[in-house]
């Protein structure tokens, strides 16, 4: 009876230590976990795309999309019943346009998501240290922009964490929003960023915007824009569009005029 109940104990006291290890393990040794399941998903590169309605009605995100954002926690569109849109802006390289955005967001109480690169903050620290100081989350848009499809898990995880120990680093601050270089992803890399504790960031709303030497005029970006508002939009606009920059002020204006709440990522609603 002695002997079995020692049996029991050591077996008790075997199970808590693997538990306390697994739960002791950093975020890059759990990713480790899940590289074998990851590995079975479909790899089948998406780039991402919606079919836009008129009337400010949300627009149709495609059954895989939504299947695949929704399975694995991530953001797209929020709940059509509440009239909160969400800004984000996307930030590879800086053209001169990032001071100015974030002096109308100021000026305005707007907090928006920017997605940064390896090269934005190595070449703009400054921006990205006003970013977060006044209130903005920043997010994870890789170290290299490659398409995420195209790397294998190892290197996945080397473009995402290497960005996120730089900008640790550098502001003390954890990134936990992704958006995929390109808009292309997959289930495997959608599911695989959420094991490195991501969430994936896609849109409901974008705009032939992010050619800096292509730009349509301002007429034409603030139509795209107000056009296509709706309650739960994720907008996502490019920081290297002087449009955006001049327009943004008076896009949020009137977005608000038509009451529309501008909220974060955070304060997301499903």
């Amino acid at each position: 009876m002695q002997k079995h109940k020692k049996k029991i104990i050591g077996t008790a006291i075997g199970l808590a230590i693997v538990l306390v290890f697994s739960l002791m393990m950093l975020p890059g040794q759990k990713a480790n976990i899940v590289t074998v399941s990851a590995q079975e998903l479909s790899n089948q590169k998406i780039g991402w795309g919606i079919k836009r309605n008129d009337k400010h009605e949300q627009p149709d995100l495609g059954a895989k999309n939504k299947q695949i954002i929704e399975e694995y926690q991530g953001i797209a569109m929020g709940n059509k019943d509440s009239k909160q849109v969400y800004l984000t802006f996307d930030e590879g390289y800086e053209a001169g346009y990032t001071e100015k955005i974030l002096d109308v967001l100021k000026e305005n109480e707007v907090k928006a998501a920017f997605f940064i690169t390896a090269h934005y903050v190595n070449t703009n620290a400054d921006l990205v240290k006003r970013m977060l100081e006044e209130g903005h989350i920043v997010g994870n848009h890789t170290v290299n922009h490659k398409s995420m499809p195209d790397l294998s898990l190892e290197e996945i995880k080397k473009e995402v964490m290497d960005l996120h120990t730089s900008i640790y680093e550098r502001f003390g601050y954890e990134m936990k929003y992704i958006r995929p270089p390109k808009g292309e992803y997959s289930e495997r890399t959608v599911a695989y960023c959420q094991s490195l504790g991501y969430t994936t960031v896609m849109w409901s709303f974008a705009y032939d915007d992010w050619n800096e030497d292509a730009q349509k005029g301002e007429s034409y970006a603030k139509k795209k824009i107000l056009d296509n508002i709706h309650s739960g939009a994720v907008i996502l606009l490019h920081g290297n569009s002087k449009d955006n920059s001049n327009v943004l002020a008076e896009c949020i204006q009137e977005i608000k005029a038509q009451g529309y709440t501008f909220s974060t990522l955070d304060q997301f609603e499903r």
